[in-house]
């Protein structure tokens, strides 16, 4: 821990790399936050870099990676850079003394996950991964549904994440459009549809999956030509998930798509021998706002269910995604200030990826494969 956490009560100074998500959600979730604030940006162009500066003062500018890992002002640094960065930015953080707080996927495979694992173990750091759907009021309630075991043994899960992002051919050919650098949609969305169902329920045990690309190819802009897209954009997987309420196994069918004109968006079903538990949203523009929840016992029609008062944001912005981020990042400064468990943190982070890799392999394979 640096030298600049002189107390409990002392904000926690970050550094921020990657101005995507991170400029449009995880920078103003920090200038709300009582626990962080917002120190220092990284950026390798020193054009982008400034644009920010200028618009955000007070922050300090670094184009050079090592000197805002070894800055002693910065106590923790948020990466949320295409993926193919992350495992070289994220071990070279924490062998520097910083606390993480990484985008998701968190690395391009497992074993570089592992290796964070252990170097953030043995450097005694607080790794985040940016899970926020955990943060959502409505799932949530939903989870203190599944715990006070209102559905009973869960019988069928049903997910789908039918979404239209990349449905627009003249869409730029980009990192996404790459697997080998962390692109598609399982790396998009499943990554957070595996976490949520290990999150309600328990670990995935099997899987079987099918993957296809619709759109095969894509203008890339720095290259001026057409190039072929590697990733996919439509993910079948079916997974059994290892139920720890009842210990039991439940059948997950799980549809993701990024390409799919006026797409149904994201859509849990849960079907259980007592009840039968709902969330959704159909807003293809802002992927929290929009949810709802809906509840029934056995025999008795769906009826829309609430979050509790304690789980209400106090704030909320226009962009959805913000708030839930921030309730994040204030599980990460409480894991860093009391020296608590960070969940979700990296063992979260490597259970979703292993079910992302094992999918990928299924499909290749045609085969059903043991985790």
């Amino acid at each position: 821990m640096t030298n600049s956490i002189q107390s409990e009560t002392a904000k926690l100074n970050v550094g921020l790399a990657g101005l995507g998500f991170g400029e449009k959600v995880h920078l103003p979730a920090l200038y709300s936050s009582n626990n962080l604030k917002p120190a220092g940006i990284w950026h390798p162009r020193e054009t982008r870099l400034n644009e920010v500066l200028h618009q955000n003062n007070g922050l300090t500018g670094y184009q050079d990676w090592d000197s805002l890992i070894n800055d002693p002002k910065i106590d923790a640094i948020i990466i949320a850079t295409p993926p193919e960065l992350r495992f070289k930015l994220a071990s070279e953080a924490l062998s520097a003394g910083k606390h993480l707080m990484l985008e998701k996927p968190v690395a391009l495979n497992s074993e570089e996950v592992l290796e964070l694992q252990r170097l953030s173990i043995r450097k005694k750091l607080s790794v985040a991964i940016d899970f926020e759907y955990r943060a959502v009021p409505l799932f949530m309630k939903a989870k203190r549904i599944i715990e006070e075991n209102l559905l009973g043994v869960p019988w069928l899960i049903k997910l789908d994440w039918i979404m239209s992002s990349r449905a627009d051919e003249n869409r730029a050919w980009n990192w996404y459009s790459q697997q080998e650098k962390g692109g598609g949609v399982i790396g998009a969305l499943g990554t957070h549809a595996f976490d949520l169902l290990h999150w309600f329920f328990g670990p995935t045990i099997q899987v079987k999956g099918s993957t296809s690309t619709s759109i095969k190819e894509r203008y890339c802009p720095n290259d001026k030509k057409i190039k072929q897209v590697t990733s996919e954009d439509i993910c079948l997987a079916q997974l059994q998930i290892s139920d720890i309420n009842s210990n039991s196994i439940v059948p997950a069918q799980i549809t993701l798509s990024s390409v799919s004109r006026n797409g149904r968006g994201c859509w849990i079903e849960i079907y259980g021998e007592k009840g039968t538990l709902i969330i959704g949203s159909d807003n293809q523009k802002d992927y929290v706002h929009g949810f709802g929840l809906w509840y029934s016992e056995k025999g008795s029609k769906p009826c829309s269910v609430k979050p509790d008062d304690d789980l209400v944001f106090d704030k909320t912005w226009e962009d959805g995604r913000i708030a839930p981020v921030k309730r994040i990042q204030n599980l990460w400064a409480d894991s860093i200030k009391n020296c608590n468990p960070m969940i979700p943190g990296l063992y979260e982070g490597l259970k979703s990826q292993i079910v992302c890799e094992k999918i990928i392999e299924s499909a290749h394979t045609g085969m059903g494969l043991k985790l």
